[in-house]
């Protein structure tokens, strides 16, 4: 069988880093990864990096000819709500005009796209969500994914578009964080911490979604897909669930409301997603809130220890 040959995007990012670590155990890869800055994974062999602004298409072409991928997983972009609203110009250039770049790409070499999208396409009125249902982003973040999105299906490219919530978990790079890191990590320094209560999502572990990108490239799937949890916490109650697996005190833990934040408006309310499609066409099985942490728990102890070698 031959190798199947995948170009990541982003590979100094959350899901970037673990994809890395993940493609590196099959032996059936060869691996290129690509990131705006220099290489920050600690894995640093056994496949080619090469620093690359994805604002510089002309240099992405190069790279896509010199390695001539089967695959790629397009895992970059500027998530940052803000930033996105404040340098429109900037939004556009890397998760709207990258992604269009690509899918072009694609289409005329034959390769497989895996494109990482998000639930901020939809408003937060009528979650949990289907793939097929309506989107109405209320940001412009959500609005360049959901562009990007419709940029990749109209190129006719062999694509599958993956959505997903509020990725969690642990990586090597200590300057990554997230939602249950830094409330870990907060309330074991017995800080108060505030939490939003009017916000709920399906947070996603990133092993999980990792999986999810390799079942995709696996199958060459086609298509829309929902990747995350399948149970629906608000965002206060996944931090109070952090207090309780790793016996911190839950009273340190505050209420906050999405208006209090300036977030009423700019962010949806309610997402969660339907994943029947991802369980059946990828064979996608989320694992559980709890369950992660005993795994992120393993993981932390296991980089602790490479760390004293």
């Amino acid at each position: 069988m031959d190798k199947k040959r995948i170009l990541v995007t982003g590979s100094n990012g959350f899901l970037g880093h673990k994809l890395t670590e993940l493609i590196l155990k099959n032996t059936n890869y060869e691996l290129c990864c690509t990131s705006a800055s220099v290489n920050r994974n600690p894995q640093n062999e056994g496949y080619k990096f090469q620093q690359l602004n994805l604002i510089d298409l002309e240099g992405l072409g190069r790279l896509i000819d010199e390695f001539q991928p089967t695959h790629i997983i397009h895992s970059a972009a500027l998530s940052s709500v803000e930033v996105c609203e404040n340098d429109p110009v900037l939004c556009k250039a890397i998760n709207v005009d990258s992604a269009t770049f690509l899918a072009q790409r694609c289409k005329e070499q034959d390769i497989h796209l895996t494109f990482l999208s998000t639930d901020f396409v939809f408003d937060g009125q009528h979650g949990p969500y289907k793939e097929e249902d309506k989107c109405s982003p209320v940001n412009a973040y959500g609005q360049s994914k959901l562009d990007a999105e419709q940029e990749i299906r109209a190129s006719g490219c062999s694509a599958a578009i993956l959505r997903t919530i509020l990725v969690y978990g642990v990586i090597a790079d200590k300057k990554r964080s997230n939602l249950v890191l830094w409330a870990k990590n907060k309330l074991e320094a017995g800080e108060a911490i505030k939490a939003v209560s009017d916000q709920w999502r399906m947070p996603t572990w990133v092993d999980d979604l990792a999986t999810a990108c390799l079942l995709a490239v696996e199958k060459n799937a086609e298509g829309i897909y929902h990747i995350s949890s399948d149970t629906l916490f608000s965002v206060k109650e996944v931090v109070e669930q952090v207090a309780d697996y790793w016996n911190l005190d839950r009273n340190l833990v505050g209420s906050v409301t999405a208006a209090e934040i300036g977030q009423a408006t700019n962010r949806p309310r309610k997402t969660g997603f339907v994943l029947d499609k991802a369980k059946a066409e990828l064979g996608y099985n989320p694992t559980p809130l709890r369950a992660s942490f005993e795994r992120i728990e393993q993981q932390i102890k296991e980089l602790e220890k490479q760390n004293e070698r």
